[in-house]
């Protein structure tokens, strides 16, 4: 069966092609979870509400663009709902905004497999990993960012600075400890 093919039985509410999209497209969709919250047990859980509004919007999507960049944005926004229910974002340290997200941060990122980084990621605050997240990987602006998690624009700007500052530290950390661990005592 094709995606259009799937999609359309979707739209049909046909029970067996629901579950296909479903088991088709759950481990992607979690995965956009998992950088989002650290527990498993919530990611799951944000991953099922997603896939309730998937399937009840589905006739809302016309085919254009994307249906896997469509479902990405609805899981996004759950995790996003989920996450403003438990954590103040407003509550977060704003640095001066003068400051260049860029300056001084060259890191061995190349060097690591992507669990590795999605490990490092899962270390972050949770305010630090939202706004990564949201401008590293999904490729929002920050005033679309703060309009998202009802925050000022300088707030994304800092808490991305001091995000990417906090992966510095932990990549640098990691390799002084595998500098370590190849030491003789």
């Amino acid at each position: 069966m094709t995606q259009a093919e799937l999609i359309a039985a979707c739209q049909q509410e046909d029970r067996r092609a629901q579950q296909a999209l479903y088991d088709l497209y759950t481990p992607l969709l979690f995965g956009v979870c998992k950088r989002y919250v650290k527990n498993r047990e919530d990611a799951e859980d944000i991953v099922v509400e997603a896939f309730f509004k998937i399937l009840t919007n589905i006739r809302n999507f016309k085919g254009e663009g994307s249906f896997e960049g469509w479902m990405r944005r609805i899981t996004v926004n759950e995790a996003l709902m989920f996450l403003r229910k438990q954590h103040n974002f407003n509550l977060t340290i704003e640095i001066n905004p003068q400051l260049d997200s860029d300056t001084d941060l060259v890191s061995p990122v190349d060097e690591l497999a992507a669990q590795d980084i999605l490990n490092l990621l899962g270390t972050l605050p949770t305010g630090y990993r939202t706004i990564f997240n949201l401008y590293a990987i999904e490729g929002f602006k920050h005033r679309e960012i703060a309009d998202m998690l009802g925050i000022s624009i300088n707030t994304s700007k800092s808490q991305l600075i001091l995000a990417k500052k906090r992966l510095q530290e932990l990549l640098e950390n990691l390799q002084y400890l595998s500098a370590q661990k190849g030491r003789p005592s």
